[in-house]
């Protein structure tokens, strides 16, 4: 029989509320601490250091002060848990990974989580801020990366070289550690699941690899994502309907994917599966994670055989940033409120709108121009991003 095990996340931002009230006298006077526009305009970061477990021995504190001591520029404050917080119990299906495919429920690590601060009071243009968080990430993230190096050749431990850049950085504006989010949309292929439905259904025609190519090229933003959809789709022609439950039946959900849901869903989010492939998988994979709305591309069938045909319109990059606006607005929902998760180019439409957009496994575009890269965890990475700390086991 399946047993549940219960674990809690803190419900708001208390403690990133805290962490920024300790800093008011950093601040320009008369700043309102809890009005998040104001606080957009300042170059005051979040950052959020994740680090899976095998590596605890790892002081990353010592490693991130000494990066800040570096700095003329900046001030680190050490956001601590909020033994007051409100905490919502998330009740995660234990998995047995035992049996061939199983995947974890998500991957245990270590959260740190601190605010930059100017040591001078000043605004920032919000495209100068960008530009910071993003030398900022590139210059911890390196650090970082070159101290577990130096760590793991100093210490007895035997580890493979895929295992020193197992640490996220994400430098983000502290107004989305503040803000209350509302909606999450995500993309399917590669996000919730791990495999590309379109290259599974090409596979069962024996032109798989052809296919395949043609999705990484579209992924990578190199050729329109419209025309690799028509191009793909109609190599597919003449594959039997009779094998669409089989690929069903061979999907398997990303790592952290059925826990990050759960924990959305009881934190009072709205979430949307948003697809360019198609609803009868989509539907399918909605269903097993307890996904609110489903938008896909029709399959066009006709007498049990796939036609190749396009049916209009395509969910394409701007087609899923106008499902993520109409939606939000459909809602009540403002897009300061939205987060959306994608791994290809064509999440980036979406991505850019949202108050969040936050890239997962991605391909090198998608990371340099999301707001966080998740790498080293499950999909619960996305939760890290938002501001949560590590899960609490409760039983």
């Amino acid at each position: 029989m399946q047993k549940n095990t219960s674990y809690s996340l803190p419900k708001d931002s208390k403690a990133w509320q805290q962490a920024v009230d300790s800093v008011a006298s950093l601040l320009p006077k008369g700043t309102n601490l809890h009005d998040f526009d104001a606080l957009q305009s300042l170059p005051v970061f979040a950052l959020i250091v994740v680090l899976p477990t095998h590596v605890s021995s790892l002081d990353i504190h010592q490693y991130v002060q000494s990066w800040v001591d570096e700095q003329s520029n900046w001030h680190l404050v050490t956001v601590a848990e909020d033994a007051d917080a409100n905490f919502v119990d998330i009740e995660i299906a234990d998995i047995d990974t035992t049996q061939p495919f199983a995947k974890r429920s998500f991957i245990d690590v270590q959260v740190f989580r601190y605010l930059l601060v100017p040591v001078t009071d000043t605004l920032m243009h919000p495209a100068k801020k960008t530009a910071a968080a993003h030398i900022i990430d590139d210059q911890l993230t390196t650090r970082l990366r070159h101290e577990l190096t130096e760590d793991y050749k100093n210490s007895q431990t035997t580890i493979g070289s895929e295992h020193l850049d197992v640490v996220d950085c994400h430098i983000l504006s502290v107004g989305h550690m503040l803000r209350t989010h509302k909606l999450a949309c995500f993309d399917m292929d590669s996000t919730l699941i791990e495999q590309e439905v379109i290259v599974e259904l090409a596979k069962t025609a024996g032109i798989g690899e052809q296919v395949a190519a043609i999705t990484e090229a579209a992924m990578r933003g190199e050729m329109d994502f419209d025309e690799s959809f028509a191009q793909r789709l109609a190599l597919l022609k003449g594959i039997s309907t009779d094998v669409l439950d089989d690929i069903c039946s061979r999907l398997t959900l990303s790592t952290g994917a059925l826990t990050t849901i759960s924990a959305l869903k009881a934190l009072g989010y709205h979430t949307v599966l948003v697809s360019g492939g198609f609803t009868y998988f989509a539907r399918y994979i909605a269903e097993q994670l307890g996904i609110d709305e489903v938008h896909a591309n029709a399959l066009d069938i006709e007498d049990g055989e796939v036609t190749g045909h396009v049916q209009l319109p395509i969910i394409n990059g701007a087609k899923k940033a106008a499902i993520a606006e109409h939606t939000a607005e459909r809602l009540g929902i403002d897009m300061s409120q939205v987060v959306c998760v994608g791994d290809g180019a064509n999440d980036l439409p979406m991505m850019a709108l949202a108050d969040l957009g936050v890239a997962f496994n991605a391909k090198p575009i998608v990371q340099a121009r999301a707001d966080a890269a998740v790498n080293v965890t499950g999909l619960e990475g996305v939760l890290y991003a938002l501001g949560y700390p590590a899960f609490a086991r409760t039983k």
